[in-house]
């Protein structure tokens, strides 16, 4: 299965490659074009062998090497082998400022002998040992623990076709597919076909079968198969099963958030999805936080990315009349929010991840006093005729289609899940995990939590990444499994310029040094919103649910996340 990676295994140097190996071959075109070939642990060097003084060294970090494979020509008289070595390099990007991951394909052709089986082997055996080195070159951050994904890497790979401009298959086809199949990923591509269909899929799978779980579509998919996950009676090993992201959507925070995890320069567009598509063909495990969240009508539902109500929900949600634009969807719904701003009335109550101890003065002053029966919560108050219904957001309508490298097969899934809780049993408790932080929605909070002293909020965001969205630079200390939920909320007296221009400060993550008195950061384990404002929407990564008293804890590194 899988290993630790956080440091060489010496077993795989020696399993073909044992530190250096040196041929000459010749250009895959010209046989009149030799090269010096060397390989070492970390590095392809290639050198052309000529008379001229001027014999250029090209280097290629194998940290930017995603595979490597050999084969026979397509000339059945040609007694020649070939070995082509695909790197991912940053290079700079063409008439613009900065660096990118770009292709280069570095290809031999291997004649040491007559014989064409001694040149195959030659071949295999320099791309045997330029995969291993690879992998052992994988990019890591300092002070992240990783494992490796097994090789070969089985992975189901599920595409919603309707997301974001509707373009995410034409993406996989045009860029991810070349890319496993450069790496020698075997996966099987399931195309969904309405709403929660990934999610049911997951839940009833034999997750035997697969290594890993990727999503190419926006966050909302994700967010379908983590609960699919946690909905399983073995939920405690079907949660760590790894999780990887494409971005095929419009906001796409996850995919944002994880490219900039891995200290990459910034990336947009199709350069994050090269990013992302790198990282998964890498093979690097780390782990995930989760947030379980409790809603007034006792569900239950687990998020990966974010909480909101106010300000940020309404443009997610008003803004998927915009789908068809892609990201610049956000900025749009921005605008018109912005011109008719609301301001909602509600309590927010949290537990700071660093308690600080307060004298009894000073906590009268900061908070107010518990939510008590006395001063009752939404879930004894708000009539269930006044609990607006959203709508469901679009999902995709198309067949599955297994392409499993070169086989075909058809993979097909008739139900829908609707029921947002986790399965339960006899004895009324749930197999997923408790969550000891939160007491009942309709029961105080405890002592040690902080209750804001401010019931007019623009807007309340509670969020575990960096990214927002690919544009939205939210959390610029946030890593994946920090163990926090970094809790926002913007007070009502923010004027429209100021409150645009925060969100202007959120694409360079400047915004929290923009010394807006409205704004207020907090790092939270656990949380309680409930609206007063009988109108509204609050949405969990991305979904809309029901609206009323919600309340959320952090669940360190439950999941596996494919971050490199």
């Amino acid at each position: 299965m899988e290993k630790d990676a956080s440091a060489p295994d010496p077993s795989r140097q020696c399993n073909g490659f044992s530190g250096v190996l040196y041929g000459e071959f010749t250009d895959t075109l010209n046989d009149g074009v030799r090269y010096s070939v060397s390989l070492t642990e970390s590095a392809l060097t290639i050198q052309r062998i000529s008379s001229s003084p001027d014999r250029t060294k090209v280097v290629f970090n194998l940290s930017d090497c995603i595979g490597c494979r050999a084969y026979k020509g397509p000339d059945s008289a040609d007694i020649g082998a070939y070995f082509a070595a695909y790197f991912y390099p940053f290079k700079r990007r063409w008439m613009s400022t900065g660096v990118a991951r770009q292709r280069v394909e570095q290809c031999f052709r291997v004649a040491l002998a007559q014989d064409p089986l001694v040149n195959l082997r030659e071949a295999e055996r320099w791309a045997h040992a330029i995969r291993d080195a690879s992998v052992l070159q994988a990019p890591r951050r300092d002070g992240v623990m990783y494992t490796e994904l097994r090789r070969p890497c089985r992975t189901m790979i599920l595409v919603n076709p309707h997301s974001g401009r509707g373009q995410a298959l034409q993406l996989f086809t045009g860029h991810i597919q070349a890319m496993l199949t450069e790496a020698s990923v075997p996966y099987t591509l399931v195309i969904t076909e309405h709403q929660n269909h990934a999610r049911e899929l997951v839940r009833n799978a034999d997750l035997t079968q697969w290594d890993a779980l990727v999503i190419m579509s926006g966050d909302g998919l994700l967010f379908e198969v983590i609960n699919g996950l946690m909905e399983r009676e073995d939920w405690q090993q079907a949660i760590q099963t790894p999780l990887g992201m494409l971005p095929g959507g419009s906001g796409n925070a996850l995919a944002a958030s994880i490219h900039h995890y891995s200290q990459s320069p910034p990336a947009w567009n199709e350069e994050l999805l090269l990013s992302c598509g790198f990282m998964l063909c890498k093979g690097l495990v780390g782990s995930l936080d989760l947030v379980s969240v409790h809603l007034a009508s006792s569900q239950r539902l687990f998020s990966f990315l974010s909480l909101a109500w106010g300000f940020v929900a309404d443009v997610d949600i008003e803004s998927e009349k915009y789908r068809h634009v892609g990201a610049i969807r956000f900025l749009m719904g921005t605008l018109v929010r912005l011109a008719s701003l609301r301001v909602y009335q509600g309590r927010l109550a949290y537990l700071p991840a660093k308690e600080i101890p307060k004298p009894p003065n000073e906590r009268a002053k900061a908070t107010r006093p518990p939510f008590t029966p006395q001063q009752p919560s939404l879930c004894s108050s708000l009539p269930c005729h006044l609990v607006p219904k959203a709508s469901p957001k679009q999902s995709s309508l198309k067949n599955c289609v297994d392409t499993n490298l070169n086989q075909n097969s058809i993979t097909n899934s008739s139900n829908v899940i609707t029921n947002m809780r986790p399965e339960t049993h006899g004895n009324n408790k749930t197999t997923s995990p408790t969550d000891s932080l939160l007491p009942s929605l309709c029961q105080p909070v405890p002592e040690n939590w902080t209750v804001v002293n401010e019931e007019d909020f623009v807007l309340v965001l509670a969020i575990c990444h960096s990214h927002l969205a690919e544009d939205l630079w939210t959390v610029p200390g946030a890593m994946a499994d920090d163990g926090l939920i970094h809790l926002f909320y913007v007070t009502a007296g923010i004027s429209r310029p100021a409150l645009l221009r925060l969100f202007l400060a959120m694409e360079r993550g400047s915004h929290l040094a923009y010394g807006c008195p409205h704004l207020v950061y907090e790092k939270v384990r656990a949380l309680r919103l409930e609206p007063i404002s009988q109108q509204g929407m609050i949405t969990v990564d991305g979904e809309v649910v029901e609206y009323g008293p919600i309340q959320a804890q952090v669940h360190p590194r439950m999941a596996r996340l494919i971050c490199g």
